[in-house]
């Protein structure tokens, strides 16, 4: 009898994750469905594990190789990023302002019209952005780097892709154009820094505010969180689960990214002194 119970419930319980999976599929935006990576999270969740077997089995498997160089490779690879984070900033930025959105309150655009498509379309691509950024850690296993490869940086890249995945297959636009405008706008600095970084130690010389990056970066959570934060306490066509869990993320970001400056520059400089 007990066994027919458990059996019950086992099926009970997929039967309702079966549901809870089909909701998810037929709920979606119909405008973003149809595009590359966005109707399932299956496919995401698929290049996610194999991220993660990268990082947990790279090291292994170069252990009989030498460091490869990719010079020529990451200077290109980190200058189309440039570019492309600038396209993105400026398509964030001139949308919402044609679109007159508002930066207290703003529902999400569902219409196929021309601006409520090109936000879609941009929220797309800063999506795809974080695919492509996976490679960050890739190079950085090849180069044999593992230093660079920490929780934090495996952490970030890996809910960033599940977290834009959510935005352009459920709230493609709306408040979320915030974070990808800012986001994308860290971002020309950040792979400019990564690009000019890439052209050998003759650079050094001019990395010298790799701090104030960071610093930028930290900025950039604080007014993400300020911004979700406020719709939770105002009345705003705006899902407020989404603003709930951006709140959240960022919070973990900035503690993460706060022990990470300490460690770096605070801590490091301390250690100088003494």
């Amino acid at each position: 009898m007990r066994h027919l119970l458990q059996g019950s419930r086992m099926a009970s319980t997929w039967q309702k994750i079966q549901e809870f999976y089909n909701w998810a599929l037929e709920n979606g935006d119909p405008r973003t469905d149809p595009w590359l990576l966005v109707y399932s999270p299956l496919p995401v969740t698929l290049l996610f594990t194999l991220y993660l077997l990268f990082v947990a089995l790279g090291p292994h498997l170069m252990r009989k190789w030498e460091p490869l160089r990719l010079k020529g490779l990451l200077t290109a690879y980190n200058l189309t990023l440039v570019a492309l984070s600038i396209y993105m900033f400026y398509e964030f930025l001139v949308t919402s302002v044609l679109a007159n959105y508002s930066y207290l309150c703003q529902p999400v655009d569902y219409t196929r019209s021309k601006l409520g498509m090109r936000m879609a379309s941009v929220c797309w691509w800063f999506f795809f952005s974080k695919v492509i950024e996976l490679l960050d850690t890739v190079f950085f296993i090849l180069r044999k780097k593992p230093e660079q490869v920490t929780f934090l940086h495996v952490y970030h890249h890996g809910t960033m892709l599940f977290n834009w995945w959510a935005g352009v297959k459920y709230v493609p636009g709306g408040q979320a154009f915030f974070i990808g405008m800012l986001n994308s706008f860290v971002h020309i600095f950040m792979y400019l820094y990564y690009g000019l970084a890439s052209l050998g130690p003759q650079m050094q010389r001019y990395l010298w505010w790799k701090r104030y990056l960071t610093i930028l970066q930290l900025c950039q959570f604080v007014a993400i969180a300020i911004h979700s934060s406020y719709n939770l306490f105002t009345e705003c066509p705006f899902p407020d689960g989404f603003n709930v869990a951006v709140f959240l993320y960022i919070l973990s970001l900035i503690v993460l990214f706060l022990n990470f400056y300490y460690w770096t520059y605070t801590r490091r400089k301390w250690e100088k002194l003494t």
